[in-house]
């Protein structure tokens, strides 16, 4: 079976959108860090950015509690995990910039949790940086793990070497839609966020949780150099399942050869 080994001295990880999806990231990483720091292993920085502040809306189906309504989600959560878990984690209430919050070069694993293609686009320009994508719809969803935004570079390294691949393709590579604008409504309407999809019942309640927990295995298998076997997921919350794709060379071949 294939393994992605990527060789990366991890400095820190940073999850980008601190809505449904990315707080539960965020709650999972901060615990996976709590960990490692108490069994004295090397322990990356923890770096949280959304712009966005806490809404009414946001409490029981978000990490917040009704005292956070106005203050902006990243510092409510670096200020939770710090103080309960003794870590060092850094909140940006600031939209991503890809220059600007990413000046250090190497050892980066960027987790996007992001409802817009703009965002999307940001991420896409990190460089360097190892990166989990988290999408979903009404009760499904995927999490791509990947590195490489070099078609070429990866159709270059489709077999990899001995069972082993130091780069898998990124989520810019993997669905490129995704980084353009989705496709105008007949009648415009604004931009419409997960909270309150999951208000008006256009989204399952749980489906942010799904996510999550997938993203956060890939993490905790990148920080203790566990065998990753595949570099995307699918997930139903409607059907219960989550079907992995493997790291092969006809499986990349088909996200990545298209006519």
């Amino acid at each position: 079976m294939n393994v992605f080994d990527p060789n990366l001295y991890i400095k820190t990880v940073t999850i980008v959108g601190l809505g449904g999806t990315g707080a539960q990231i965020a709650r999972s990483a901060a615990r996976i860090l709590y960990d490692m720091k108490a069994r004295r292993m090397h322990t990356p920085q923890l770096v949280l950015i959304d712009p966005d502040s806490v809404e009414m809306k946001n409490v029981g189906r978000q990490l917040y509690t009704a005292g956070d309504v106005g203050q902006p989600k990243a510092h409510v959560l670096m200020r939770r995990f710090n103080c309960a878990l003794g870590l060092n984690a850094v909140g940006i209430a600031e939209p991503l910039n890809a220059e600007k919050h990413f000046e250090r070069q190497g050892g980066v694993i960027v987790i996007g949790a992001v409802d817009n293609h703009l965002a999307r686009q940001e991420l896409s320009r990190v460089k360097g940086a190892l990166w989990i994508d988290c999408g979903n719809t009404y009760d499904t969803a995927q999490v791509v793990c990947g590195n490489v935004s070099d078609r070429d570079l990866m159709l270059r390294h489709l077999e990899g070497k001995d069972g082993k691949y130091a780069y898998l393709p990124n989520a810019a590579l993997v669905f490129p839609q995704l980084l353009e604008p989705e496709p105008a409504a007949p009648q415009p309407t604004p931009p419409v966020s997960c909270a309150a999809l999951v208000e008006e019942g256009s989204q399952h309640l749980l489906v942010n949780d799904w996510v999550a927990v997938v993203a956060a295995q890939y993490l905790y298998k990148l920080m203790h150099r566990s065998p990753i076997t595949s570099f995307l997921s699918y997930i139903s919350s409607d059907g219960i399942g989550i079907r992995s794709i493997p790291i092969t060379k006809d499986e990349l071949s088909a996200y990545l050869v298209r006519v």
